[in-house]
């Protein structure tokens, strides 16, 4: 029988099991061959969309166990995988195989994140969570909480955050390349605005006897089955998603949180688009908006504004960019006194300086950070050295609350929001403060 991660572990903590327990040498399997009790055995939730992603990067581990509450796409994941057991209920799923995994990956629509991920990490199972890492804040800080208590290695799936730009980004701006920054402003042009599909909600239909609907809903309040919510689709409603600030923010604004060492603004305040009313269309997102972050000075930086612009509204065009080059529509623009920084979406890439004779005249500084090989293999190297991934829950945790204030922010469209973030409060709106914590439906509460 192959053993697990874990169980080689536990025999390791013995000098008795020690000497009795022999790895594989690599130099026998051959060179780029893992030694199957090196190998961490996985339990993968959810596995269509970024399910099949994650699939992909942790394939050549031990995938033992598949679940989805759709049988189509549970059934396309097992045709890939034919050794693994097949489950739609990721509570039986656990009990099941829950002694013969070390981890799960987690790829779900949002609002199911923090409940199934915290029935994982009480059995002690290290977690990788696709981004944001829950469906409000309330369920990122005991997401956080369940990862300390029980000592699990986790990650956020924001895979931009183990690539070589990023880590050029943050040395950069380490190294003083365009001085002290101040202002960022970031982007994703895509629209995920249902308002103009909120009729259809009142149109009466049939589950697909391949879907198990309340699974599905999870901890989300009772409410009929609509085709407008999946799949792919539930991003654009809130009691699912988080739209696109939800959906992209972790990847667009990670380079400069890290850099930066943000950790949580003390005021967000956002201006919506005209065809978006919070009073009548707050089951859905506006098609654009504008969402302005005041981050206190730290340390030895000053203080900074970030401006999440979303949907149909657009990166302003700073005054020193150079004439040939296009304001990004997926990344973001760095402000600093002595000159900025534009990259692209996922972890900083298409970095340059600007105006370009300022990049052309810059002496690139010495790589000082590590580079993994890539985000899933980070998160397993971490579970083998039992150190913490590069967006472990402690990272990742407070660059998803940034989205989610902006979803509040959202439904308070020109009201700057005052936020206490070690209390997890918004101090000068309570109807606001409400949407910190969800109601849960019966039997899903954390």
């Amino acid at each position: 029988m192959t053993r697990t991660y874990l169980s080689r572990r536990t025999l390791l903590a013995s000098s008795s099991a020690a000497t009795a327990f022999m790895i594989v040498p690599r130099h026998v399997l051959g060179a780029g061959k893992e030694p199957p009790s090196e190998k961490v055995s996985i339990a993968f939730i959810g596995v269509a969309g970024r399910g099949t992603a994650n699939l992909d990067g942790l394939g050549n581990q031990n995938v033992v166990a598949l679940c989805d509450v759709d049988a189509k796409r549970l059934g396309g994941a097992a045709a890939k995988h034919a050794g693994a057991r097949q489950f739609s209920d990721f509570r039986k799923m656990l009990d099941a195989v829950g002694k013969n995994i070390d981890a799960v990956s987690i790829s779900t629509p949002d609002h199911n994140h923090a409940f199934i991920g915290i029935t994982a990490m009480k059995m002690g199972k290290h977690v990788y969570c696709e981004k944001p890492l829950a469906h409000s804040i309330y369920e990122v800080r005991q997401m956080r909480k369940a990862a300390a208590a029980n000592k699990v290695i986790t990650q956020l799936g924001n895979q931009g955050h183990s690539t070589d730009s990023i880590r050029m980004l943050c040395e950069w701006i380490w190294d003083g390349a365009i001085g002290n920054v101040h202002t960022i402003h970031g982007a994703c042009q895509s629209v995920y605005s249902r308002v103009k599909d909120l009729p259809k909600l009142q149109e009466k239909n049939e589950v697909p006897v391949n879907l198990d609907w309340d699974l599905w809903l999870g901890p989300a309040l009772d409410r009929p089955y609509n085709p407008m919510y999946l799949p792919g689709k539930w991003r654009g409603w809130t009691p699912f998603g988080t739209g696109v600030i939800g959906d992209w923010t972790c990847h667009v604004i990670d380079p400069v949180f890290w850099a930066l060492d943000l950790v949580a603004p003390s005021t967000v305040t956002a201006q919506v688009t005209r065809d978006y009313d919070p009073k009548t269309d707050s089951d859905t997102f506006p098609s654009g908006s504008v969402i302005k972050y005041v981050f206190p000075a730290r340390g030895k930086r000053g203080p900074v504004t970030i401006y999440w612009h979303d949907g149909i509204e657009t990166i302003p065009r700073p005054e020193n960019f150079d004439k040939d080059r296009t304001v990004p529509t997926i990344g973001a623009i760095v402000l600093g006194d002595k000159g900025g920084i534009t990259y692209g979406s996922h972890g900083a890439g298409g970095l340059r300086i600007f105006p370009e004779a300022q990049m052309k005249a810059y002496k690139l500084p010495e790589k000082t950070l590590p580079r993994p090989k890539n985000h899933h293999a980070d998160w397993l190297e971490a579970i083998k050295a039992n150190k913490p991934a590069g967006s472990n829950f402690d990272y990742g945790g407070p660059l998803s609350e940034l989205a989610l204030l902006g979803n509040i922010a959202q439904r308070f469209p020109g009201q700057e929001l005052q936020w206490d973030a070690p209390a997890m409060k918004i101090t000068n709106n309570p109807t606001a403060d409400k949407f910190t914590t969800p109601v849960f439906r019966k039997g899903w509460e954390l």
